[in-house]
């Protein structure tokens, strides 16, 4: 990772860079924290870092979005299966031999839905609607021309889309409502959430060093690392600098926007940002400096949900150019990833509140609204610019910017 050089004063302590030839930061106070030049942390000589099931369920997902438009070898119940992982559903065999799955996480953070079971449950009826609609309607009329209220196939440059009655293409659908219902969700509303972080005796046996039976970590250090896993669990590994491959992974959920995002001049530079969060979180755990550590919550919870703030403007207003420029295909792709943006938005957490930012029914608003009527067939430019500028507005920066 490239070394700034900066000081910052956190709760009248100050945090400064080391050398040039250093690969730490160290924070001096009641609890030193030493931050690590990347995510490497260990006791005894051995990585405490582990997040494997994050990575598994990375993977699940991985295979199932691209099997969305596989028509030649998927089936309605290969996909539901790689949701719920029945059957031996994947290539590999080590996701089918995982106890891990992609459904029994979705809309299941401890903050929003361990008391809200009935809206868990429409959310994950949701996902598997989309598989329905893929592999019953959208199937069946793969070889037709789509109109409005008929499902099927429409020009895109040299290709073709696939679209539902309405316009909407399910694997986006399903993909860009999978980074907000589960990586986002478990992300900072579950593993980052106090209720988790500080559960039962999380703080004494951190600070004792208690680790988990068998394992090199404790608790608290592990929820931290199954958050960060959700994130950077697939193109990475604990020892390196993630965002040295921002644009080359294949990663193509949350990673992958949070690359693009930091691309955008923008918002250069929260990718970094967000990696420090994780590293400095990660160290003040260590040092048993829970000030510092939900500090840390805080800058990733108000940059992830930013992050899908960002691109659901930006795939609306795309979606609204190419509308205007009657190109359809093109059109109705960018909308159906603005529409799974805009799903995600359900699951934001603005660390000012400990809410989302927009509320459930400003999000089920703007959905009622993409796919009112015939749609995206119907959608209007007022609409998508009304809806823009009322999620802009939300978060803090403007349409131009997004």
């Amino acid at each position: 990772m490239k070394k700034q050089l900066f000081a910052l004063v956190i709760g009248g302590l100050t945090l400064a860079s080391c050398s040039s030839d250093d690969d730490s930061i160290i924070k001096e106070g009641e609890n030193s924290v030493e931050i690590p030049d990347t995510y490497n942390f260990e006791r005894d000589g051995m990585s405490t870092v582990s997040y494997s099931g994050q990575t598994t369920r990375l993977q699940m997902s991985a295979e199932l979005i691209g099997s969305f438009n596989d028509f030649d070898n998927s089936t309605e119940a290969l996909l539901l299966n790689m949701f719920s992982n029945d059957g031996n559903p994947f290539s590999k065999s080590e996701l089918n031999e995982s106890s891990k799955n992609i459904k029994s996480k979705i809309a299941a953070s401890n903050l929003y839905f361990s008391t809200n079971t009935v809206e868990s449950s429409e959310i994950k009826a949701d996902f598997e609607s989309y598989i329905s609609t893929q592999m019953n309607e959208v199937y069946s009329n793969r070889n037709e021309v789509a109109e409005a209220g008929k499902a099927g196939q429409i020009a895109d440059g040299d290709g073709f889309r696939y679209v539902n009655a309405k316009g909407l293409e399910m694997n986006q659908a399903f993909a860009k409502g999978l980074i907000g219902a589960l990586l986002v969700d478990q992300m900072l509303n579950n593993y980052l959430s106090q209720p988790v972080l500080d559960e039962g005796e999380n703080r004494a046996n951190n600070e004792a060093g208690i680790t988990e039976e068998g394992k090199n970590y404790t608790t608290m250090e592990h929820k931290w690392d199954e958050a960060y896993g959700y994130l950077y669990g697939d193109p990475s590994v604990p020892t390196t600098d993630p965002n040295s491959v921002l644009n080359e992974s294949e990663d193509h959920l949350l990673f992958n926007y949070l690359g693009r995002v930091d691309g955008d001049d923008d918002f250069s530079g929260i990718a970094e940002e967000t990696f420090e969060a994780f590293k400095t979180g990660r160290a003040a755990i260590v040092a048993g400096d829970y000030e510092l550590r939900d500090e840390q919550v805080a800058i990733i919870r108000e940059n992830i949900s930013k992050v899908i703030a960002i691109r659901a403007v930006h795939y609306l207003k795309g979606g609204k150019a190419a509308l205007e420029s009657q190109e359809y295909g093109a059109a109705f792709h960018e909308l159906s990833e603005g529409f799974g943006f805009v799903y995600s938005l359900r699951f934001t957490n603005d660390p000012a509140t400990g809410a989302p930012y927009l509320t459930k029914s400003q999000v089920d608003s703007f959905k009622e609204d993409l796919l009112d009527g015939n749609g995206f067939w119907d959608v209007t430019p007022e609409t998508l610019d009304a809806i823009s500028e009322e999620i802009a507005t939300a978060f803090g920066f403007s349409v131009e910017e997004a």
